[in-house]
C-alpha cells in the first residue's frame, strides 16, 4: 500500500462543530489516521481556504455564498483551523482547497505525483460536500478510491446513507474505519 494516501478533509473546528452528530465521529477518523500513521501510509490533510476579503468569492455560486454568509472556511480563523483532535503531524502536509473537491483551485495533484501516490482512502466532512466532489473528480482522473463511510459525516443523515450506500459503491470499494485498519495491519 506504499501507494495510497489517506485524505482527511474539512475536519475544521467550525465544521465539526455544526456535523457532529455525538457518534463517536472524531474517534473513528482517529482510528484511521492511526492505522495510516502506524502502517506508513501517508495521511494528507485538505482543509477549504477562502481569503479574509473574499476575492475567491466574487461570483459565488449558492454553496459558496451560504458559507461566506456563515463565516466559515476564513483563512486564518480559528475555526478553519484542522480540528485538535485530529490534528496533523508537523510532517504531514495540509492542501488548501478553494471549492468543494480536494483539487480544486488546490495543489492537490502535484502532492499525489510527487508522492507517486495512486490510491486514495477519502475520510471528511460533508459526505455530500468534500467526499462527493473529491471522489467525482478522482474517478475523471481514474484514480481508485476506498470510502471509509464511517469517517465521513454529513448535516443530513438520509443523504449520507444514500451516498455510502448507494451510490459510492458504483464507483469505489466502501469499508469502515475499523476495517480498513485490521485491514492495513496484516
Amino acid at each position: 500500500m506504499t501507494n495510497t494516501a489517506l485524505l482527511v478533509m474539512d475536519v475544521q473546528r467550525d465544521v465539526v462543530e455544526l456535523a457532529d452528530d455525538g457518534s463517536g465521529y472524531l474517534l473513528r477518523l482517529r482510528t484511521a489516521i492511526d492505522a495510516a500513521r502506524t502502517a506508513g501510509i501517508p495521511v494528507i490533510y485538505v482543509v477549504m481556504g477562502l481569503r479574509p476579503d473574499v476575492p475567491d468569492a466574487t461570483l459565488p455560486t449558492a454553496i459558496v455564498r451560504n458559507v461566506v454568509q456563515a463565516g466559515l472556511f476564513t483563512e486564518g480563523a480559528r475555526g478553519s483551523e484542522i480540528h485538535p483532535d485530529v490534528a496533523p503531524l508537523p510532517r504531514e502536509t495540509v492542501v488548501t482547497k478553494r471549492r468543494a473537491s480536494a483539487f480544486s483551485g488546490s495543489d492537490m495533484d502535484l502532492v499525489l505525483r510527487a508522492h507517486d501516490i495512486d490510491r486514495l482512502i477519502l475520510t471528511g466532512i460533508a459526505t455530500s460536500g468534500v467526499v462527493l466532489h473529491t471522489a467525482c473528480r478522482a474517478n475523471d482522473m481514474d484514480i481508485p478510491l476506498t470510502i471509509l463511510s464511517d469517517a465521513c459525516l454529513d448535516l443530513d443523515p438520509d443523504v449520507h446513507r444514500t451516498l455510502t450506500e448507494k451510490l459510492f459503491p458504483q464507483w469505489a470499494e466502501v469499508t469502515t474505519a475499523a476495517a480498513w485498519a485490521e485491514s492495513i495491519a496484516k
